[in-house]
Order: structure tokens, then C-alpha cells, then sequence
């Protein structure tokens, strides 16, 4: 059994009164493809390498892995479609 996720990278900034403006991205994901990442073909594999270096870290409970498949859209973007394996 699988649950179908999406990719997405999020810009964080960080409002705290100590933390003046600190930003990172952040890669998670989302529950639909409205809400996914589309990618240029020259960006995805850099976040996929770094999305598969730390799936290890996600799997538990009833995730047993994570594999994903490149979706190309209409105007030549790739979205990533995930897909969490529980059982």
C-alpha cells in the first residue's frame, strides 16, 4: 500500500525576536499537486539527492520507504510525485 505525496520546497524566515530574519528552505511534502514544487530540469536531481539521503530518517511506524517518479508538466517543469510505502 502507498500514499501519494507531492515534493515541494518552502522558503522559512524566521521571525522570532532572536533570530533576526534567519532563512533556510525546507523540503517536505504535501498532500496534492497544487501545492508541489515544479522544478526546472536542471534543479530536481540536486533536491532529490538530498531528499534521498534523508528519507532514512522518515520511515517508522507503518513507513516501511519512500520512492518517487518525475512528472513533466505541460510547459516543461518537473513536479515529483512520492510515494510512501506503509503496510
Amino acid at each position: 500500500m502507498t500514499n501519494t505525496l507531492y515534493l515541494a520546497v518552502m522558503p522559512m524566515i524566521h521571525l522570532a525576536a532572536n533570530q533576526y530574519g534567519l532563512t533556510e528552505q525546507v523540503i517536505t511534502l504535501v498532500p496534492n499537486r497544487e501545492s508541489a514544487t515544479e522544478f526546472f530540469d536542471d534543479e530536481v536531481q540536486d533536491y532529490l539527492n538530498i531528499f534521498d539521503r534523508r528519507t532514512q530518517y522518515l520511515t517508522g511506524g507503518h513507513v516501511s520507504k519512500y520512492s518517487y517518479e518525475q512528472v513533466k508538466t505541460d510547459d516543461g517543469r518537473v513536479v515529483v510525485k512520492v510515494y510512501q510505502h506503509v503496510s
